[in-house]
């Protein structure tokens, strides 16, 4: 017999952690080795259990979030490897599909899957294999076939200063314009990426390879 995929649950919520646990459990080729509440923890799990997969959720409370957390167990370790990452949530923003997938994740999944969805997506994760949701990967592809918008000079000029974390006073002070002039570049800024926030505009921009 092939050993079970070792899995770290990782979800703020008590009561989630504890329908996963029971429904993984219903499956003998899935074994829960752990459960975090917060990133910080499931990190510090993941160096001592070395999991296969880390079930992760995006939203977990305060700490760093599940994007970040994400990040950190993918980057290169120093020794062994990594536990590939499965997201499991809720949220299926283009925003948060991205950001996910660029911190590292093998795979997005919704919590409304049913759960012989959850476990074939297991699977192909522990094995480095790409699973998405249906919603996600009709998401994914529609972006990818979305054409690129148009920026100005001036509009990319903004959207670098917005990736550096600046606020439009700086943005503003950085370009020698005035804060009027930020706010409705702006607002043209996010008419094109379809976003209605500063982190979402960053976050399509780089998936739309937009900023230098």
């Amino acid at each position: 017999m092939t050993q079970p995929v070792r899995i770290l649950l990782c979800d703020d919520h008590v009561v989630v952690r504890a329908g996963l646990l029971a429904l993984l459990d219903s499956t003998a080729d899935i074994e829960v080795v752990g459960e975090a509440g917060t990133g910080e923890e499931a990190i510090a799990l993941a160096a001592k259990l070395r999991p296969d997969v880390v079930l992760m959720d995006l939203q977990l409370g305060e700490g760093m979030d599940g994007v970040e957390t994400t990040r950190r167990l993918t980057a290169p370790p120093e020794a062994g490897r990594s536990p590939h990452v499965l997201v499991l949530t809720t949220y299926d923003t283009d925003a948060d599909i991205t950001r996910a997938i660029e911190a590292g994740a093998t795979g997005y999944l919704l919590k409304a899957e049913r759960p012989e969805e959850l476990f074939a997506a297991i699977h192909a994760a522990a094995e480095g294999r790409t699973a998405l949701s249906a919603p996600v990967a009709s998401r994914v592809m529609a972006n990818m076939r979305k054409p690129r918008p148009t920026l100005t000079d001036r509009e990319r000029d903004i959207l670098a200063q917005l990736a550096h974390g600046l606020g439009n006073r700086e943005i503003a002070k950085a370009l020698f314009i005035s804060e009027a002039t930020v706010k409705t570049h702006l607002g043209r800024i996010y008419d094109k990426l379809g976003v209605d926030t500063r982190s979402g505009a960053v976050a399509v921009a780089k998936e739309q390879r937009l900023l230098p």
